[in-house]
């Protein structure tokens, strides 16, 4: 018998994961119970499945202890504190995946006080904006990488409205996660059917989670696990970044021109971005949205030339809908395409006066030299490699400024 493949999607993998569990690291007692919501004709359910079909899951909420001074605490939850009536509309009945995708948004959202909107796929952002209102972030946002928003996850740190509510309507999307909806905003979002719809009052005191660490725990193959604190970003304002300069054979290296303020806000942008993003990594900032992220990738200059690739086909995508509103790869009429691909080379994919933020200082200058080739103006890179007077020489060459943050962003 042929099996249906799609029924592996909407089939629920109960788990056998205990209703609580304990975990004591020196003196320190940490206790941690299951959580399960009630909703329509669900009754105390956890996870549809872990990552795939068929792999049982489940998530844990601190209620009791701390790992230490400086770490998230119980009383401080986030996804984890999603109780029954914070769904608003369950949908498909939340995955692993989606509520993992919601907690990396969070991860860059904490950073942001300005409205801002975040769509995340597989666990990386695709598109982040921030506006004077929600609806332009967001709208900013998806445009931004259109094609990967598909089936993502769009997470908010405003209210969303009714107006903000018919741009999302107009994507299919698996979540929207906000600290709370208009009532008019919510019924228009429930016509989508399958939409994960969730409230998260908590994502008003985000700031509070800015500089708090948490256990990171990842599991080994034999059983074993590795301990860490999370990342705590260093760079907080424009005056946080060092300059860059580097010795080298007795000589000082400087880079000669300073980013203007302009260029200081995308580049803080771009770093507060960067601490959600799979190493190695390269992203294209451009008024205070992303133009392209590249992610993932082994080596640096590598991820640089990619992020440019997907420059050029995200902004052909952007301008179809924005001039012609439908896909680019719809768009039959030939003549509208050639328009818009010189559109796109004149622009360089819209990387023109764009920032570059890397999570990994430069092995090599090739990085810089990339940037230079599509008008890349500023860069921000931790610094670090014996080779950054080579960096610095190359951005001085083609009058780019470049900060350093001085700690890397790697995540893995």
């Amino acid at each position: 018998m042929k099996k249906d493949l799609k029924k592996d999607y909407s089939t629920v993998t109960e788990d056998h994961f205990p209703e609580k569990i304990e975990l004591k690291i020196g003196e320190q007692k940490l206790e941690y119970l299951k959580r399960r919501w009630s909703e329509g004709d669900w009754t105390r359910i956890g996870l549809r499945y872990g990552e795939n079909p068929g792999q049982e899951a489940a998530m844990y909420e601190l209620v009791s202890g701390s790992p230490g001074e400086g770490y998230a605490k119980a009383g401080m939850p986030l996804v984890s504190g999603i109780q029954d009536a914070d769904i608003i509309q369950a949908g498909k009945r939340p995955s692993m995946n989606n509520l993992t995708d919601v907690d990396s948004a969070l991860n860059i959202l904490r950073h942001f006080e300005e409205p801002t909107a975040i769509i995340i796929k597989h666990n990386n952002p695709s598109g982040v904006a921030s506006r004077a209102t929600v609806r332009e972030a967001y709208t900013e946002a998806n445009l931004s990488d259109s094609i990967a928003a598909f089936g993502g996850v769009a997470v908010f740190n405003r209210k969303i409205d009714h107006a903000t509510a018919e741009e999302i309507s107009r994507n299919y999307l698996e979540v929207v996660c906000a600290p709370d909806y208009d009532s008019d905003a919510a019924e228009l979002l429930k016509r989508k059917k399958n939409l994960r719809i969730i409230r998260m009052e908590r994502i008003n005191r985000l700031k509070d989670f800015s500089l708090t660490r948490h256990l990171d725990i990842k599991p080994l193959i034999d059983g074993g696990l590795m301990l860490q604190q999370s990342a705590r970003m260093s760079i907080s304002k424009a005056e946080d970044f060092l300059a860059a300069k580097a010795e080298h054979a007795g000589r000082l290296h400087e880079v000669q021109r300073k980013p203007t303020q302009a260029e200081y806000e995308d580049l803080l942008f771009a770093w507060k971005v960067q601490q959600g993003v799979t190493s190695n990594s390269v992203i294209f900032v451009k008024n205070k949205a992303t133009v392209a992220i590249g992610t993932g990738e082994q080596d640096r200059v590598g991820v640089a030339k990619i992020a440019a690739f997907k420059a050029y086909e995200k902004y052909a995508a952007r301008l179809s809908l924005e001039k012609h509103k439908m896909p680019y790869w719809l768009l039959n009429d030939e003549g509208k395409k050639k328009q818009i691909d010189l559109e796109v080379e004149q622009q360089k994919g819209n990387l023109i006066n764009s920032v570059m933020a890397s999570d990994g200082f430069f092995p090599f200058p090739d990085t810089v030299e990339v940037a230079a080739k599509y008008g890349v103006t500023a860069i921000v890179q931790p610094g670090g490699s014996i080779r950054d007077y080579e960096s610095i020489e190359a951005c001085n060459r083609h009058g780019m400024a470049m900060v350093f943050t001085g700690q890397r962003a790697f995540r893995h």
